[in-house]
């Protein structure tokens, strides 16, 4: 195991231990029975990963007297992520006391993840495709009356990834996380700010395992969208390293910044393109593209010869921007959250005064460590067409005037402070985009 890994998993609060490698899945009873003494396992899959690698975890699982009957799949090759379907998996887990093993990418992994925590046991997840950066990560993302939530729930307490079944799934479900990986760039840049600005301090353990091997495992997106055993173990070892940072910190601040506000709207907007909701990752891979060129004209502003004052009196007491948020979301089932999450941020004129001012002062260094952090929007897209990822919001049914409103719509939805905050306070949200757009 990495020194990266080992580290990574020594400061997590829930997962005990992980294997990656090729052809390890006949490891499963044995990783199994070391974590989880005297128990039986019931394996969670769906029709597609039934195939991919339930069933051969089955066998190896009836073999080793570890099965408690027979597997527990969803009827469906795709189940979506909603709180149904989780409520269907606890039904039938609070039957018995097995230790539910999930069998599957990011969906399996979190309804498991969830059902698990509400019967009151912990879990093991088999992972088969290195889509999602959630494998190892606290919480579950979950549509639950109608938006898309994050509830509170520990990782798995043990992980396997057999690289040869992750490197033989489908394309565009490793482009996809590869896009969410490249995302951390920016979620980094983001938290660079919020920090210099006294906003939200970093956590230098979670800093370290999200971002230090980072740019090495973004480094072959060809290799990894032709399932290369090197540019694949890379990938998933990324990938499971900001889910450790997640555990750590209890909080998804070390891996999503304004890129995942933008992913969080389109799926709050019940955004659908050929009939289907795109992938998390295709719509956070836009969404970074997106921010990128937004800091790469923050970059370009005289942040330093800001007029403080006009930047003040420009600037709304919360009644004024209370209505914006009501007006940019009336009629919507997410109206409150936008209301509140805005009023968490929200700065009085005094308070926005005293951060401009630290803004200017602070601004020399932080260029300097913003252009360290940030990849170019040009390296980004020829990264993206790469690993076949999208780099045009049409291609994920995201029109430029869609997009260019989704700029100012998702920093309403939270209150985590981000390049998007950055560019409003200084008055520059909308000329920006007037450029980016014309």
């Amino acid at each position: 195991m990495k020194p990266s890994i080992e580290r990574a998993l020594a400061s997590a609060s829930d997962t005990r231990a992980l294997e990656i490698g090729q052809d390890i899945l006949d490891r499963v009873p044995q990783l199994f029975s070391s974590q989880f003494e005297g128990k039986k396992a019931v394996v969670v899959c769906d029709l597609t990963t039934y195939e991919v690698a339930g069933k051969k975890v089955q066998e190896y699982l009836e073999n080793a007297g570890l099965a408690y009957g027979e597997p527990f799949v969803y009827n469906e090759a795709r189940p979506y992520a909603e709180f149904g379907n989780v409520e269907l998996l606890e039904n039938a887990l609070k039957k018995h006391d097995a230790i539910p093993v999930a069998v599957g990418s990011g969906t399996l992994n979190d309804m498991t993840k969830l059902a698990a925590s509400r019967t009151n046991r912990q879990y093991m997840c088999v992972a088969t495709a290195a889509s999602v950066d959630g494998y190892t990560a606290f919480g579950a993302s979950i549509t639950f009356e109608g938006a898309k939530q994050t509830f509170s729930c520990p990782a798995p307490q043990v992980v396997l990834a057999d690289i040869e079944v992750i490197r033989k799934a489908p394309a565009e479900m490793t482009a996809a996380g590869y896009a969410d990986l490249f995302a951390k760039v920016t979620a980094g840049a983001d938290w660079i700010i919020s920090d210099a600005l006294g906003v939200e301090a970093i956590d230098p353990t979670a800093w370290s395992i999200v971002q230090d091997e980072l740019k090495e495992a973004l480094s072959d997106p060809k290799g990894a969208r032709e399932g290369n055993v090197e540019a694949i173990t890379r990938l998933t070892e990324g990938l499971m390293l900001c889910g450790f940072a997640m555990q750590w910190s209890k909080t998804s601040r070390p891996a999503s910044g304004a890129e995942h506000q933008f992913s969080h709207l389109w799926n709050m907007e019940h955004h659908v393109h050929n009939g289907e909701t795109p992938s998390h990752g295709f719509q956070v891979g836009i969404a970074t593209l997106a921010v990128t060129r937004l800091y790469e004209y923050l970059l370009e502003f005289p942040v330093d010869q800001i007029d403080v004052t006009a930047c003040v009196n420009d600037w709304p007491e919360w009644p004024e921007m209370q209505k914006r948020a009501e007006e940019k979301f009336s009629g919507t089932d997410y109206l409150d959250t936008a209301v509140n999450q805005t009023k968490a941020k929200h700065l009085s004129k005094e308070e926005m005064k005293a951060h401009i001012e630290k803004l200017k002062a602070v601004w020399p260094k932080l260029k300097q460590d913003l252009q360290k952090q940030l990849i170019s929007s040009k390296e980004l897209e020829q990264c993206l067409i790469a690993v076949g990822a999208p780099v045009d919001s049409m291609q994920i049914g995201i029109t430029p005037e869609h997009l260019r409103e989704s700029y100012v719509r998702a920093q309403f939805l939270r209150s985590r402070f981000t390049a998007l905050d950055l560019a409003l306070r200084i008055g520059q949200l909308s000329p920006f985009l007037n450029k980016m757009f014309s």
